[in-house]
């Protein structure tokens, strides 16, 4: 979606419908494919008390499919109206689901199937325009992006799984140019956010100007090689190097390493991905490091981490034009020559693995890889309103959150763009996130 639609044209408002049917298609047959795989023991399991059951997730798509599209915009009587009190995430903490008489995995498949069937009768119907809800199709768009969401999460929870692995991807490509270092990103204002992508969400409005001072920022996303370096010099060790918190949870949790990091006899470092243990490739972006792990990493660095802001306009911002850009590229949807997106691989790619993504003012790999921690807390922009419900986003704001930008190579491009704003607490490490830096100029770079 690059333009907004007022559905006044029918071939438009066909092409549009199109597009919607493809983008439920693609997201539905990802959530199979994360849960046809799995025995039913493995589906009704809680495999980390941070993680639902997948089944719970499975059930919860088709629950949210049907409040807002069945009986919301079609008008339609409810498919299963006993159980929408079982998949309110907010009433059900996520360690106490596996306790809840939830659908089995049948019935939460044949749940799932009954409620896509009456939305495809609800999409042939609707004109695609009238309420807010329904023009340019949001309310679809905006449940192919939670579905997207919850098979992202279902994908971390297969991370955390133990036993054989059960996913298959072709390897993440390796660098295609050679990309290191920094850029210079020049003061000024930019737009930040936006008021016409038909399906942005609330937090992601509305387009605001935003003054940001010249800073550098990296190229590319911290490496493995590159976070080995500050564990060989003791990073973990050292507390001088982290926040009063940070080290605080560092002794807690006893962390050593990113997440799933193992060191062999032989001094080497192994990675834990799906199931299979594999050599720590030693360009790819460092993905399952915390908050707490990225700032320690920064400071040892000399550098920081960067503004949300600051990462929006390196990501955005054209000097050629005094434009922001919808992705660092450019207006043009993702395809896999500019992002690792979509599942595709099961693994970050190497930095410099995709120069046609890179922005404008050349900075690499800002869409897809990994999710990239900023300096920022959660909070709503100038103007904001929520919609269509305060829990997406509002009850989230002034917590105990950072915010993470850019997408994952487990995001799908549906609910991937340069203004997209994700958020989690500064512990969370089974998210596939990982960091760039950025810092303030010298005076004589000014």
């Amino acid at each position: 979606m690059t333009v907004r639609f007022t559905g006044s044209d029918r071939a438009e408002t066909e092409r549009l419908r199109g597009e919607i049917a493809e983008v439920l298609t693609r997201a539905r047959a990802r959530t199979a494919g994360l849960t046809d795989c799995l025995d039913e023991a493995d589906l009704v399991a809680q495999h980390s008390r941070l993680m639902s059951p997948l089944v719970w997730d499975l059930a919860h798509i088709g629950n949210q499919e049907e409040l807002w599209l069945v009986r919301d915009v079609g008008s339609r009587q409810p498919v299963r109206g006993d159980i929408d009190h079982l998949y309110d995430a907010f009433r059900h903490p996520r360690a106490d689901r596996p306790a809840l008489p939830l659908l089995d995995p049948a019935e939460a498949r044949g749940y799932v199937a009954s409620v896509r069937d009456k939305v495809w009768d609800v999409l042939s119907d609707s004109p695609l325009q009238g309420s807010p809800l329904v023009t340019d199709g949001f309310a679809f768009g905006m449940i192919a992006q939670h579905e997207q969401q919850h098979d992202e999460t279902m994908l971390a929870t297969h991370q955390l799984r133990t036993g054989d692995a059960v996913l298959t991807a072709p390897p993440a490509p390796s660098a295609a140019v050679p990309i290191s270092g920094e850029v210079v990103v020049p003061a000024g204002e930019f737009e930040m956010g936006t008021s016409t992508d038909p399906w942005a969400l609330d937090n992601e409005r509305p387009a605001h100007p935003v003054p940001v001072s010249a800073f550098a920022i990296d190229v590319a996303p911290v490496t493995n090689a590159q976070y080995q370096e500050f564990i060989a010099d003791g990073g973990y060790r050292r507390r001088e190097l982290w926040s009063e918190r940070g080290w605080a949870h560092r002794t807690e949790s006893g962390l050593e390493a990113p997440e799933f990091w193992q060191l062999d006899s032989d001094n080497r470092w192994w990675r834990r991905v799906f199931g299979t243990m594999t050599p720590v490739r030693p360009n790819q972006p460092v993905v399952h490091v915390c908050w707490f792990e990225a700032e320690a990493y920064a400071t040892w660095a000399g550098k920081r981490l960067p503004t949300e802001a600051e990462w929006e306009k390196a990501a955005r911002f054209d000097p050629a034009t005094g434009r922001s850009r919808r992705y660092p590229w450019g207006d043009e949807a993702p395809d896999e020559s500019r992002a690792n997106l979509g599942q595709r691989h099961l693994e970050p790619a190497d930095v410099g693995a995709y120069p046609a993504g890179a922005s404008a003012l050349g900075v690499h790999q800002l869409i897809g890889d990994v999710w990239e921690w900023t300096s920022s807390g959660f909070h709503d922009y100038p103007g904001f309103a929520a919609f269509p419900y305060r829990e997406y986003s509002e009850v989230f704001f002034g917590g105990d959150y950072r915010i993470l930008r850019g997408g994952s190579f487990g995001a799908d491009p549906v609910a991937v763009r340069s203004t997209f704003r994700n958020w989690d607490h500064p512990i969370r490490r089974q998210i596939f996130a990982g960091f760039r830096l950025a810092r303030d100029l010298r005076a004589d770079e000014r």
